[in-house]
């Protein structure tokens, strides 16, 4: 379904991600790990075309979509949950999730099955975006970019400041996910949060990814876990 082939990135004349190499199936969740600055971030920038690889090759069911700005890479089937969330404050929650919703079609995610995934935001649709509170706007983000009927949803840190009962939710939001079969990228630090619902996890160091594995695997590997994960 995607694929990334020896992917540099730069920012500028920073060289920060070195020959990345990833795959992700249809209806697998694959996580990226590793501590801040790993190249995480960078990672899912260059697969929604924010940055372009130099050198290196990314495809999608085939196509090669390197070149493509953000745009072009979203029409393609791509849900994009940022790290900062990026809803609109001004905007109820209903008018955050219309104004992005994928019109035409028979697009699986509508405004009700939002609201049956997401009742807490149901019992706030009518509140302004700077009314919710954290652990809501991540809600938000994620259901905003499920308006958009992606075939594979990309997430940054969708756990990061969250109190543990909101990260219990999030992780029973992408479980459902999950198992209604939807591709997903997971930038994570919580591992709790990965070992849930990750099929693959990659670990990142220095802009190359150093592990490769299941959650057992992971688990087991007492050496990755201190070295790169801090645990």
């Amino acid at each position: 379904m995607l694929e990334l082939e020896n992917v540099n990135a730069y920012y500028g004349d920073s060289h920060i991600l070195h020959g990345v190499s990833l795959a992700i199936r249809q209806g697998e969740v694959v996580c990226l790990l590793g501590r801040n600055g790993a190249g995480k971030t960078t990672t899912i920038l260059t697969v929604m075309g924010y940055l372009h690889p130099r050198p290196g090759r990314i495809f999608y069911n085939g196509r090669d979509i390197a070149a493509l700005p953000p745009y072009a890479i979203a029409r393609l089937g791509f849900g994009f949950v940022p790290q900062e969330r990026g809803i609109f404050p001004s905007l109820t929650v209903r008018e955050n999730l219309t104004t992005f919703a994928r019109s035409g079609g028979d697009g699986y995610w509508t405004l009700p099955r939002i609201f049956e995934l997401f009742p807490q935001l149901h019992a706030r649709e009518r509140n302004l975006g700077f009314q919710l509170s954290g652990g809501e706007q991540q809600m938000l983000s994620i259901a905003r970019a499920l308006m958009l009927n992606p075939t594979l949803l990309l997430l940054d840190e969708p756990s990061e400041g969250l109190a543990p009962i909101i990260v219990q939710e999030i992780i029973r939001v992408l479980a459902r996910l999950k198992q209604e079969g939807l591709a997903i990228l997971l930038v994570e630090q919580n591992l709790p949060t990965a070992f849930t619902v990750g099929d693959r996890h990659h670990i990142m160091s220095k802009g190359e990814i150093c592990f490769t594995g299941s959650s057992a695997e992971l688990e087991r590997d007492d050496v990755v876990l201190r070295t790169y994960l801090s645990v």
